[in-house]
């Protein structure tokens, strides 16, 4: 119950600093929050160690927590980073998933269909790290999916941003079929390829994301 509401009260105050509530630089003061969340301060500092894992928020001994808004060079980079290892993951995947975890995946699937159908971003995403999650651990390589889930947390609050954007998730949709078939047929470069597309953030998607963020801190 408690990660539950952590991870609630994490996800609120993502929005809160992606909608400007918050800016960069900003202290986070734990007694108004909790009065605000109408909660303890236990949860509140679980939800705050989520964020500082994410970059969101910097968590200065005796000071306190501040928002902490990432630069392009830095977002682009774990990105980078974050294409390179699922790529990695769905290569192995390919050659080593088993029956069960592909119809794991088409059920992740299904549900990220009805979330698509009711305009439902959050419980797409939901869905979403469910079916990334099952491809990293079915990479073989428990080094690998450890780091790629790390990763994967830090950048959890920007991948759920993207989702929002205008077509984003129907877009999204079709290339987890496109992972989907690529695994289904054990065809490691289709796989990698098709996992490295998914989570890149290039052009169009990068200056989406970072003018989202730049509106946020203005």
């Amino acid at each position: 119950m408690t990660k539950r509401r952590a991870d609630n009260i994490a996800e609120q105050l993502e929005e809160l600093i992606f909608d400007g509530t918050f800016s960069d630089g900003d202290r986070l003061d734990e007694v108004r929050l909790s009065e605000q969340f109408g909660v303890s301060r236990t949860p509140l500092r679980e939800a705050l160690q989520r964020l500082a894992l994410s970059g969101l928020v910097e968590l200065i001994p005796r000071r306190g927590a501040f928002v902490r808004q990432p630069g392009p060079i830095e977002l682009m980079e774990m990105f980078e980073v974050m294409a390179e290892m699922e790529a990695v993951c769905g290569r192995l995947a390919a050659l080593r998933i088993s029956d069960q975890a592909l119809e794991d995946l088409r059920d992740a699937n299904t549900k990220c269909h009805d979330a698509v159908d009711g305009s439902n971003p959050d419980a797409y995403y939901h869905e979403n790290e469910r079916f990334h999650r099952i491809i990293y651990e079915e990479s073989g390589n428990s080094f690998l999916a450890q780091e790629a889930y790390k990763l994967h947390k830090r950048l959890k609050p920007f991948r759920r941003q993207q989702l929002r954007f205008r077509g984003r998730l129907q877009q999204s949709m079709g290339e987890h079929e496109a992972i989907l078939q690529a695994l289904s047929d054990g065809c490691q470069d289709a796989a990698a390829n098709a996992l490295r597309d998914h989570v890149a953030v290039q052009g169009e998607k990068f200056q989406r994301l970072m003018a989202t963020l730049k509106a946020a801190a203005e």
